[in-house]
């Protein structure tokens, strides 16, 4: 299988190609030629697999240089050895009888971007093997709170690589800071970014469109490549958490085979959602993609208008995962649903570039009407959900996941439709306490990682082992740049 640009399909490369480069040399992201098809047996044969079984199962059509062996490999390092606290890695919990929630955040930082941090890694030592590549690889990602601490414990003194994370300084949960900043390891460098995570996104592309900073590091040994949903490498393990829930809700029978499920995701990125979206081509039979965003809904009124437009209010909100303006992968289910039409994508993105805006055509306009739904929720709903899950169902839940509860009812208020749905939980409550603190009732919170303890004595609910581990953490990184000098980082990291 080859992989092209979502800005000249005459870019093709192969798998372990795109996972190394992680971003298309024009700036495009790499996308499959030809999207694989589940065998019609395929959900039936993975019903009683484990996790990595599945894992194995799903992405072996997307890496036909990779042995069955070496994913199997790769799955047990990434998913097993005790690193997620429940055996089935991914639970899916049942909230009420229609509703299901994908637990995606038991893993070593406590988010959904472990799924695919953990497997990143060895997708991409075992590339530059495949693809001899003699120099060291440095990891530049940006990140809205949760995607930084995930990689940063994905590469973590893994050989030939380094790291370095850019987070918008004030834009992220006092945890997720503090996880980042106490992070150890040889190879790694975290720093903030004076702005919000558009500022430092945007600065990471800059970085990698610099062909004359490329020439500098190739002569001191290195090559940039991306642990962001920019990679290929990154949404392709999260396609596997969809079906695998599907699967799940097979063999308990809550689900026949062949019943739709709708799926309400909660993304900033589009990255999430757009796992779920391949999942559903390949053959899962999902209904409706219902797309939850917060204050900054530039997602929302895309999909129900077709024009994009990032010139808006940027909010700061509880939910710092999701405060993005700027949705990188939205660019490719443009391509997919257009046709593959790269031209149509290019000026779509060179629209956004210089006027912030674009406005999609009739047909894809259509199309994302009749496979989308979406919806926001502001901070003050945020709270009553969580208040709300607490006391009806004594479900802890995170601020993300209580904006995709909350825009998950309004869907079913407006439209009737009562398919069995499962939530896309992606974020233990403890990294967001003092808003799910202040959603409780509580009007005076601890200081630092005390607040931890004060969320589990109120719930009973303990605290995850690799946050309970912060309190004795010392603080290593406490660099912080504008924008315009996060080049200076880089070349003072691979000096």
């Amino acid at each position: 299988m080859y992989y092209v640009s979502t800005r000249d399909k005459s870019l093709r490369c192969t798998a372990s190609e795109a996972i190394q480069q992680g971003l298309a040399a024009d700036g495009g992201l790499m996308t499959p030629e030809v999207l694989p098809k589940l065998s019609h047996n395929a959900l039936d044969t993975m019903r009683e697999m484990s996790y990595q079984q599945r894992a194995v199962y799903v992405m072996g059509s997307f890496l036909e240089e990779f042995t069955a062996s070496e994913l199997s490999s790769f799955a047990s390092k990434a998913y097993g050895g005790g690193k997620f606290d429940a055996k089935q890695v991914v639970p899916v919990r049942q909230v009420d009888g229609e509703t299901y929630c994908l637990e995606l955040w038991h893993g070593p930082t406590c988010a959904f971007k472990d799924m695919a941090l953990q497997m990143l890694p060895h997708l991409l030592t075992a590339s530059l093997v495949k693809n001899q590549e003699d120099k060291t690889v440095c990891i530049l990602v940006a990140t809205s709170g949760d995607t930084g601490k995930a990689a940063l414990e994905g590469f973590r003194d893994v050989d030939r690589t380094r790291i370095l994370v850019f987070y918008p300084k004030d834009g992220v949960s006092a945890i997720q800071q503090l996880q980042m900043c106490t992070q150890e390891g040889g190879n790694v460098g975290v720093c903030s970014v004076v702005g919000n995570f558009d500022d430092a996104q945007t600065g990471v592309k800059r970085i990698f469109s610099d062909e004359a900073l490329r020439e500098q590091l190739a002569g001191r040994g290195y090559f940039l490549s991306s642990a962001n949903s920019i990679n290929w490498g990154r949404v392709l393990p999260q396609i596997v958490y969809y079906v695998s829930a599907y699967c799940d809700l097979l063999r308990d029978g809550h689900i026949q085979k062949g019943d739709k499920i709708n799926v309400c995701v909660p993304t900033g990125n589009f990255g999430n959602i757009l796992a779920a979206y391949y999942a559903g081509e390949m053959g899962v039979p999902f209904g409706k993609l219902i797309c939850a965003s917060n204050s900054n809904n530039v997602l929302t009124d895309f999909l129900k208008t077709g024009v994009y437009d990032r010139n808006r209010t940027f909010y700061n909100t509880m939910s710092p995962s999701m405060d993005i303006l700027i949705s990188s992968n939205l660019e490719r289910l443009l391509f997919a649903l257009s046709g593959h039409d790269d031209a149509l994508v290019r000026g779509y993105m060179a629209q956004l570039n210089q006027t912030g805006r674009y406005e999609v055509e009739e047909p894809i306009r259509r199309q994302l009407e009749k496979r989308f739904a979406a919806g926001f929720c502001d901070d003050a709903e945020t709270q009553k959900v969580i208040g709300k899950m607490w006391q009806e169902h004594h479900y802890l839940i995170d601020t993300h996941t209580a904006v995709a509860f909350d825009v998950l009812e309004q869907y079913r208020r407006e439209t009737g439709d009562r398919t069995p749905a499962v939530v896309a939980s992606t974020a233990s409550p403890f990294k967001f306490c003092d808003n799910v603190l202040g959603a409780l009732g509580v009007t005076r919170t601890a200081e630092g990682t005390a607040v931890l303890d004060q969320l589990s004595g109120l719930t009973g609910v303990p605290v995850p082992a690799p946050l309970a581990g912060l309190k004795d953490k010392p603080v290593r990184f406490r660099q912080s740049v504008e924008r315009e000098h996060m080049v200076d980082q880089v070349l003072e990291m691979l000096r």
